[in-house]
């Protein structure tokens, strides 16, 4: 292993010296990088019923931002949360709402929530023999690992009929909570010596509750706990057919891939950190500003060191602030605005009162900044990434999980993506590359 170290750190300029390509080749032939215009706006790549995500409109023929918009199905994202009653949990509603396309009814809401809690179980022995087997820190690497094991234990598994593909993923969606929870507790035990505790699911209990009482000694949490998660995982529930993960599940959706390889690769995606692991850079940032500033509650310290931040001299020198701006939304991220009153509340239920002051001071001061110092002027805002891993901190959820519950979540979009991919397209996608290369003649 040694030699090939070595030999690879060797031929590294080699490869980046044959393969390099200047931006302005990339302009020069019209490339759009990373499927983009110089604006930011997408490719258009496909058309769909599932969401649509809305950033401006048009006033008199010019273009405007606009306070940002999320719709699921037809309603917009921020009403499906507003409707639900105090004591209502809804991930299990608005689930039915996107991969079936229209909202149940009260039978419809019931049965499928009992069919997920039925379907909340995994193979016998297999938290022993593969879960538990080579624990890993990277639960979204344990979690893709038993994904593509169930496949094994599957007899349809090439079958992609639309009813055996809802099947499948229906059964993934309820199972996704036990892959992350006991692969982290397999880690937590193997790796960092902490007690073996493996409870079984409740069928009986919302998939928040499920969550929180898997994740805990004592199986305990509040009302207030599970709604707050609850309210994070349909904000995280879906994103428009662009974003990375998503797209990556139709583009192997589109080569006639099984459901399991499908939601494997995306969830592949969904662990870089330029897509899913933004809660956490924030949370890293977070603890590096209670380090270097002495009063948190002060704005013109926090103001001072944010500054420092973005002028590459402070934290991890890239000039970012973390949970600032997004590439579609300018003026505001609808799920962030959303999900703030809900970790309020949570703050004040664990007298967190104090950090939250230093989120809010961040989300008044960063945007000028940002503005001044890198000229960045179409408006910038907090995301949804700015509270979620605050909220999954104060629940008690390990750092190791905050990618796992976004892909809890978001399994469900990328399973209704699936679905109108089979049956809207019948053509692989394959885009096209200009090959530049210098051709040598012997």
């Amino acid at each position: 292993m040694n030699k090939l170290n070595e030999y690879t750190k060797k031929q590294e300029e080699i490869c980046i010296r044959n393969d390099y390509v200047s931006p302005i080749v990339f302009q020069e032939y019209g490339v759009n990088r990373g499927l983009r215009d110089e604006n930011g706006k997408g490719v258009l790549t496909g058309l769909t019923h599932i969401s649509d995500i809305v950033s401006s409109h048009t006033v008199n023929g010019k273009k405007e931002a606009c306070d940002g918009q999320l719709w699921y199905r037809g309603y917009r994202v921020e009403n499906l949360i507003h409707d639900l009653k105090e004591d209502e949990y809804g991930y299990e509603k608005i689930a039915y709402l996107l991969l079936m396309g229209q909202l149940p009814d009260k039978e419809q809401e019931k049965e499928f929530t009992k069919l997920l809690g039925q379907c909340r179980t995994l193979p016998t022995n297999f938290t022993r023999d593969v879960i538990m087997k080579a624990p890993s820190e990277d639960i979204m690497n344990s979690m893709t690992k038993s994904i593509l094991t169930l496949a094994s234990y599957d007899e349809n598994v090439k079958d992609t009929s639309i009813s055996n593909v809802l099947r499948q993923c229906i059964q993934l969606i309820a199972e996704f909570p036990l892959l992350a929870i006991y692969g982290y507790n397999a880690y937590n035990h193997y790796e960092k010596y902490g007690s073996m505790f493996i409870h079984h699911p409740d069928p009986n209990l919302s998939t928040a509750e499920n969550i929180l009482m898997m994740l805990r000694p004592d199986k305990k949490y509040t009302k207030t706990e599970a709604k707050v998660l609850d309210t994070a995982l349909i904000l995280h529930m879906e994103h428009g057919g662009g974003n990375n993960s998503t797209f990556t599940t139709r583009v192997v959706t589109s080569s006639g891939s099984d459901t399991y390889a499908t939601i494997s690769a995306a969830m592949c995606s969904l662990k870089g950190p330029k897509h899913g692991g933004a809660n956490f850079k924030v949370m890293e940032m977070i603890e590096d500003i209670k380090n270097h500033v002495s009063d948190t509650s002060d704005p013109d310290q926090v103001k001072t060191y944010l500054e420092k931040i973005v002028d590459k001299e402070a934290f991890d020198h890239k000039g970012l602030i973390y949970g600032m701006g997004h590439a579609v939304y300018s003026i505001s991220d609808p799920r962030e605005r959303v999900f703030k009153s809900y970790v309020v509340e949570l703050a004040k239920e664990k007298g967190r009162e104090k950090d939250l002051m230093l989120y809010e001071n961040i989300e008044n001061t960063a945007p000028e900044i940002i503005a001044r110092k890198r000229k960045i002027y179409k408006g910038v805002s907090p995301n949804v990434d700015f509270y979620s891993g605050f909220v999954y901190e104060m629940l008690g959820i390990p750092q190791e999980l905050y990618t796992a519950m976004f892909a809890i979540a978001r399994i469900v979009g990328w399973s209704a993506h699936r679905i109108e991919e089979l049956i809207c397209m019948d053509k692989i996608i394959r885009p096209a590359y200009m090959s530049i290369m210098e051709k040598k003649e012997n």
